[in-house]
């Protein structure tokens, strides 16, 4: 074998596990294996786990909060607004700057595939998309990148932005993206994820899109894209983003949309921690929390999961590209502390991920591509309420990182 690693702790099982790989793929998983290899691990009983999966963040504009103005309103629009002006006069090196240290603190953090979206509209131009390809080649080492090509400008109220997420889409984005309910009316909604679809279809991409970011329950995009993946077939190819309408709808017609997304086979992802802080925030009490809701759907048989989505930008001045820092917001934000939505929401940034990046060769099992976290807990419980160590990352077999910690009590 290249590596084994021995006393590992898993989710399922009550005795500790080997885990045989061999030309980057798991090969055999059991207790006490009569295997050598070049390289072990002795995971010491500690909880070990596939790779986390980021499935949306914004790469492009990580850690530019301190070069920027203040967002005074600390809202949504505001927070677009402020970034024109940097998305004008971005360089290649300075994205790649900027996102190759949080790729690294993301590594460092046990995850292994990451999914972003990149601004494209007549602002930024395809600068950003340049930069975040030359980052994907960069960082592919380390873990691996898909784009979505993102109009986050609109595209009827952009001219030109169409033009350019097909453009976008030449140069190697993997997904067209959308966001909807950034359009002057509602007809101009409809045409925007028509053209999504249109592109999509036409490159054979999936899509992912921003939709519905808003407390204001007048916002109703998720079910033009519910409708638009139903009437041409795009099952399983769909992710809405967000989504945070949902909550503010009144109940019969969120069951009416969240019954037209199962049917759609629509993933969803929530992004708590910048929406808990966006959402709701010039509210009088009671304030709106400001994600979707995310039991619901799951009680729907719905996949969720969820991303960091920003870090250090004008959206989120917070964030450490750590994904189990997310699932403890998460857990809080969506009232999830009993024991089967403590698992559901540890399977959000690891199988759910997976099912929305449509990975064939992930899990922990033989056969799969040997993606693998130590974590410095025995449980998921703890794993989530303690954010503890990552102590090995693994990556198509080999180690990419490993994290030595010492705390004691002095006196």
């Amino acid at each position: 074998m290249d590596l084994i690693i021995r006393n590992a702790k898993l989710r399922d099982k009550q005795i500790l596990m080997d885990i045989a790989i061999k030309d980057e793929k798991i090969v055999d998983i059991g207790p006490n294996l009569n295997y050598s290899a070049k390289n072990e691990i002795d995971a010491k009983g500690k909880l070990t786990i596939p790779a986390f999966i980021d499935p949306h963040i914004h790469l492009d504009k990580v850690n530019i909060v301190d070069v920027v103005r203040p967002n005074k309103s600390g809202t949504l629009m505001e927070a677009i607004e402020i970034i024109w002006e940097k998305k004008a006069n971005y360089t290649t090196d300075d994205i790649v700057k900027r996102a190759k240290e949080v790729v690294e603190m993301a590594v460092k953090n046990g995850t292994t595939r990451i999914r972003t979206h990149v601004d494209v509209d007549t602002i930024g131009g395809l600068k950003p998309l340049e930069g975040v390809l030359e980052l994907k080649r960069k960082c592919e080492h380390l873990v691996d990148i898909q784009i979505v090509a993102f109009p986050q400008e609109g595209i009827i109220k952009n001219p030109g932005c169409e033009e350019l997420l097909r453009e976008a889409m030449r140069m190697g984005a993997d997904l067209i993206g959308g966001m909807p309910a950034n359009e002057f009316s509602p007809e101009d909604s409809r045409k925007h994820v028509k053209i999504v679809f249109d592109i999509a279809e036409e490159f054979d991409a999936d899509i992912d899109m921003h939709v519905d970011e808003t407390d204001d329950p007048f916002y109703r995009t998720l079910e033009m894209v519910a409708d638009e993946t139903i009437k041409r077939s795009y099952f399983k190819r769909v992710t809405a983003g967000h989504t945070c309408a949902l909550a503010a709808y009144d109940d019969h017609y969120a069951e009416y949309v969240m019954e037209k997304v199962k049917k759609a086979e629509i993933n969803m992802i929530t992004n708590p921690a910048t929406n808990l802080m966006l959402q709701g925030r010039l509210d009088k009490q009671p304030k709106r929390r400001g994600i979707t809701r995310v039991k619901e759907l799951i009680e729907r048989g719905i996949n969720v999961s969820f991303g960091q989505d920003c870090i250090k930008d004008t959206f989120y001045p917070f964030g450490s590209a750590d994904l189990l820092q997310v699932a403890l917001i998460t857990a809080h934000a969506a009232h999830m502390s009993l024991p089967h939505e403590i698992e559901e929401v540890f399977n959000m940034p690891t199988y759910n991920a997976a099912k929305i990046l449509r990975l064939s060769d992930y899990g922990l099992e033989a056969g799969k591509r040997a993606d693998i976290v130590v974590i410095d807990a025995e449980n998921i419980k703890d794993a989530i309420r303690l954010t503890p160590p990552r102590l090995f990352v693994i990556r198509k077999g080999k180690i990419i990182a490993k994290t030595e910690m010492r705390s004691e009590i002095l006196v």
